[in-house]
């Protein structure tokens, strides 16, 4: 019972985080009130808080929780597969559409990225991605050690592997977002991903 309970939580969880996301992509970050998620899901004011402190941490926990599956790729990945494979394919895979599509609006691809653009700009979102960045920075790097045997508190390696991706990630999505890049997400990732695996050579 307990297990179902927690998935219908989990589920609650990313239907606020999708309806976060949505709103303040269509009216804007500022126009958009705690209230008016709740509604749109369909609960009160009071289990909004439950799960959130505020629309900022809402609209981040998309970002937290793709970046914490890809370090539970890792550790429930093939052991023999070797790490930057692993990562490539932990990466990727979280950018395949799940079920939560269904809470995106119906807008064309270049409206979504405006309003993505506005949305990120804001600082008390750049303040919650931040942090979610770096939970997700740990927890991957822990992933890593476990993968490499070495020790996240003594060996340099995971937490320099765990930055790197989480950075070139980071870069990927900004330059879909801000830049001028024509090219979506699931080419610009693995790019930047191959880019680090090769050491970083010239352009």
């Amino acid at each position: 019972m307990s297990g179902l309970r927690e998935r219908k939580k989990e589920a609650r969880r990313t239907a606020l985080s999708w309806a976060a996301v949505r709103l303040a992509v269509e009216h804007g970050f500022d126009a958009v009130k705690n209230e008016d998620i709740a509604e749109a899901v369909g609960v009160s004011p009071r289990t909004f808080n439950n799960y959130f402190s505020s629309k900022a941490e809402a609209i981040a926990f998309r970002y937290l929780e793709r970046s914490l599956r890809v370090a539970d790729e890792l550790r429930h990945g093939p052991p023999d597969e070797p790490l930057w494979e692993a990562i490539d394919r932990a990466v990727l895979r979280q950018l395949q559409p799940g079920p939560e599509v269904g809470h995106l609006p119906p807008q064309e691809p270049p409206d979504w990225v405006a309003g993505l653009r506005v949305m990120l700009a804001e600082p008390a979102l750049e303040v919650e991605m931040l942090r979610a960045s770096k939970i997700a920075e740990r927890e991957l790097a822990a992933a890593i050690a476990e993968r490499t045997g070495t020790d996240r508190g003594t060996d340099l390696y995971p937490g320099l592997v765990a930055a790197s991706v989480m950075a070139a990630y980071n870069v990927a999505i900004e330059l879909f977002v801000q830049g001028d890049a024509r090219e979506p997400m699931e080419v610009l990732l693995p790019r930047a991903l191959d880019m680090l695996a090769a050491g970083l050579p010239r352009p």
